[in-house]
Formats: structure tokens, C-alpha cells, sequence
């Protein structure tokens, strides 16, 4: 199956585990996120290239929210105003609360499931592309690139 998926998480909510949560019950095997608005009372980064988490103290405006959500876990980065209007982004982790909404719309993917395995080149998690085991292969072009690791080329 595949559509979109439009929900709202409410205050207090942490929006990283809210969308995976929603994910989870309704066994969604490759998702992407089309828009996230809303307000977060504070936030939880890891910023570019940094180990560490950092926590910033709201109120904030999402401005942007993209990623892809699969079985082995979510990818996501956030974007964020603050009420100065400076901007701030980064890797969403858990530690997002909603201030008063987030209204979320996900697209679910046919043909092909996410999955995340360690790369050694990276040291993460990354995107794996596989097709899904319970609906057609998804399309393939006659050239492959290296570098795109995906059953839809």
C-alpha cells in the first residue's frame, strides 16, 4: 500500500518518538516526510559533524522537517525559528517537545522497504533500499550507479 499519512501530535509530545510511534503501529515500511509545522517548546540536536547532542530552550517554529522512516529506525533533520527569528538545524533526537501542535504529513512508499545498516565508511546507520517482500519489485533502469544504492535505478 501507499498514500500519505496526515496526523497531529499534541503538547508534550517528543515529535521524534511521535512519528516513529506512528510509523511503528501501522507497519509502515518506507516512508519520507512531506511537511512538519508547528512549535516546540525546546529542543534536542546533533548538530553538523558533532558527536554530541545539544539542547536549546524554546519557544521555537518548525520551519522544516525532512527525512525517511523504515524498519530499522528514522533519519531526519529539522529546521527551527526562534522568536528572534534566527534559524537553527540539524539531526532531530529525541528531546523535542511540542509546544502546541505539530501536524505531520508522511508519504508511504510502494514497492520498496527502508532499512538502516552500519556503513564502515561513515560509522552510521545508513540508508539501506530494498524491495518490499510483499508487493511488486519496484521499476529498474539498465544503468547502475555505484554511489546510488537503491533497487529503483
Amino acid at each position: 500500500m501507499s498514500g500519505y499519512h496526515a496526523f497531529r501530535l499534541t503538547p508534550g509530545t517528543d515529535l521524534r518518538e511521535g512519528i516513529e510511534r506512528y510509523c511503528r503501529e501501522r507497519d509502515l515500511a518506507a516512508v519520507a516526510v512531506v511537511t512538519c509545522v508547528g512549535s516546540l517548546t525546546a529542543a534536542k540536536l546533533r548538530l553538523a559533524d558533532a558527536e554530541a547532542h545539544e539542547r536549546f530552550e524554546g519557544p521555537f517554529e518548525i520551519v522544516s522537517l525532512t527525512g525517511t522512516m523504515g524498519a530499522g529506525g528514522g533519519h531526519f533533520h529539522i529546521a527551527l525559528a526562534s522568536a528572534e527569528g534566527r534559524t537553527l538545524g540539524g539531526h532531530l533526537v529525541p528531546g523535542c517537545r511540542v509546544h502546541t501542535t505539530a501536524e505531520v504529513v508522511l508519504q508511504e512508499l510502494a514497492g520498496i522497504r527502508f532499512d538502516r545498516r552500519r556503513d564502515p565508511a561513515t560509522g552510521y546507520a545508513e540508508l539501506v533500499v530494498e524491495p518490499a517482500e510483499d508487493g511488486p519489485a519496484p521499476a529498474r533502469s539498465e544503468e547502475h550507479t555505484p554511489e546510488l544504492q537503491s533497487p529503483c535505478n
